[in-house]
C-alpha cells in the first residue's frame, strides 16, 4: 500500500498529541487517587461528599481525556509502523514497545484502582500512590530517549548525570510532598492541643465559678 508523502508527518503529529494528552491524564489521575484516599481522614459528612466528587472527576478524566489520548497515541503509532516497517527490525523499537506495553498495563491498573476506590476496597495509602505516580515519568523519559537516540543510546557520563537529575527531581517532589504533609499534621495537632487547652481552661473556670457560687450561698 502506497501512502502519500505527508501521511507520515500527520501520523507523527497526531501521535505526539496523543502521547501528550495520555500522559497528562495519567499524571493527574493518580493525583486524584491520592486526594481520594486522603479524604478518609475528613469528617464523615465531608468525606462522603469529597469522595463522591473525586470519583466523578476520576471517571471523567479517565474516559474523556486519558483513554482517548491513549487510543490516539497507539493507533497513530501503528500507522507509523505501517509507514516505516523497517523499524520493527531494530532493537530500539523492540525495547520501546516493551516499555509501551508496561504503560498500557499501568493504564489498566489505574482503572482497577479507580474501581476499587469507588467500591471502598482499595488498601493503598497516599505515600504508596505518590511513589506509583513517579512510574510513568520514568517510562516517559526512557521511551523518549529510545526514540531520539535509537541505536545510539548514550552511556556517557552526561547521560548518567541526566538520569541522576531526573531521580533527584522525583525525590525532591516526594520530599516536598512529605514535608507539606508533616507540616499540615503538626499544625492540626497544635490546633487540637490549643482547643483542648481552651476547653480545659473553660472547664476549670466554670468549676471555680460554681464553687464560688456555692460558697456564697452557704455564707448567706
Amino acid at each position: 500500500m502506497s501512502l502519500p508523502p505527508e501521511a507520515y508527518l500527520w501520523f507523527k503529529t497526531l501521535h505526539i498529541v496523543g502521547v501528550v494528552v495520555w500522559f497528562a491524564g495519567l499524571f493527574y489521575l493518580v493525583r486524584l487517587f491520592i486526594y481520594h484516599v486522603e479524604a478518609e481522614e475528613l469528617e464523615p459528612e465531608l468525606r462522603v461528599a469529597f469522595q463522591q466528587q473525586y470519583s466523578l472527576m476520576e471517571k471523567r478524566l479517565a474516559n474523556i481525556i486519558t483513554t482517548p489520548g491513549m487510543v490516539v497515541a497507539v493507533s497513530m503509532a501503528i500507522c507509523l509502523l505501517i509507514a516505516q516497517p523497517a523499524w520493527l527490525q531494530q532493537g530500539w523499537m523492540h525495547a520501546k514497545l516493551a516499555f509501551v506495553a508496561a504503560l498500557l498495563a499501568y493504564h489498566a491498573f489505574c482503572y482497577r484502582v479507580m474501581a476499587q476506590l469507588q467500591a471502598g476496597t482499595f488498601s493503598w495509602n497516599g505515600k504508596q500512590l505518590r511513589a506509583l505516580n513517579e512510574l510513568p515519568t520514568l517510562l516517559l523519559v526512557i521511551v523518549v530517549m529510545l526514540v531520539v537516540f535509537k541505536t545510539q543510546f548514550p552511556t556517557s557520563a552526561a547521560t548518567w548525570f541526566i538520569v541522576a537529575l531526573v531521580v533527584f527531581m522525583a525525590g525532591s517532589i516526594q520530599f516536598y510532598a512529605r514535608w507539606r504533609r508533616l507540616r499540615a499534621e503538626a499544625a492540626a495537632n497544635e490546633a487540637a492541643a490549643l482547643e483542648a487547652a481552651a476547653i480545659s481552661s473553660a472547664g476549670m473556670a466554670a468549676a471555680e465559678h460554681e464553687a464560688a457560687s456555692k460558697k456564697a450561698s452557704h455564707a448567706s
